[in-house]
């Protein structure tokens, strides 16, 4: 049976930062969307709203924008490495995020089998946001499944890597978890738990197949 290796994105393949936080460096609206993140950090706000308010802030973003974000954030080291092996194994690997799917997205240019975010209108924007198609954490399990319908997977045949509470469900539902540069809340619900800034080494803690299958 074949593995599908389920990636969080922010704070997990991107090391201390987010896309929303990289997409709005390029608006220079850093502070802006700092003070966003605390309060959703605070649970001050929930996923759709954070998403309105992030939508509205960024009224002059282009894909120009969108591309330079991409390129300039701070990856972890080997991602594209581990995605290939994964491939050569006869495994899969996607994204799952809460951050737009319009930045999410990029990433199956780097070999993701697929890649989920947050639905948002096409930049430059002319659309408002539909709330029905912002993810939450429990929206990650629910594409996590329906993933495994398309891969011909379960969950027991599922690894998770993510960093924060919105991937708890996750980890949860799956047999075997990674936390990444995690605080100790989730770090404590995982499997493995790494910290650095290489996903090779992350991905190497998952070893045992027959773990995986027989849970």
């Amino acid at each position: 049976m074949s593995l599908l290796h389920l990636f969080d994105l922010d704070g997990t393949l991107m090391y201390g930062s987010a896309a929303p936080v990289e997409i709005s460096r390029q608006l220079g609206l850093s502070a802006e969307i700092a003070a966003l993140e605390r309060a959703f950090g605070a649970r001050e706000m929930g996923p759709h709203e954070f998403s309105v308010a992030a939508h509205a802030l960024w009224a002059e973003l282009t894909p120009a924008h969108v591309r330079a974000a991409f390129e300039g954030a701070p990856w972890l080291t080997g991602i594209r490495e581990v995605w290939r092996e994964i491939r050569e194994r006869g495994d899969y690997c996607a994204v799952i995020s809460l951050s737009p799917s319009f930045f999410v997205e990029l990433l199956l240019e780097w070999g993701a089998h697929a890649a989920h975010g947050s639905v948002f209108p096409e930049v430059p924007f002319t659309r408002p946001v539909d709330a029905a198609g912002i993810l939450t954490p429990e929206g990650k399990v629910a594409v996590a499944d329906r993933l495994c319908a398309q891969f011909g997977v379960g969950r027991a045949d599922c690894v998770a890597y993510g960093d924060s509470v919105t991937d708890a469900l996750l980890f949860e539902a799956v047999s075997v978890s990674v936390a990444v540069n995690a605080p100790p809340c989730l770090a404590e619900r995982a499997t493995h738990v790494y910290e650095g800034r290489d996903l090779r080494e992350a991905y190497r803690l998952v070893e045992a197949r027959p773990e995986v299958q027989a849970s």
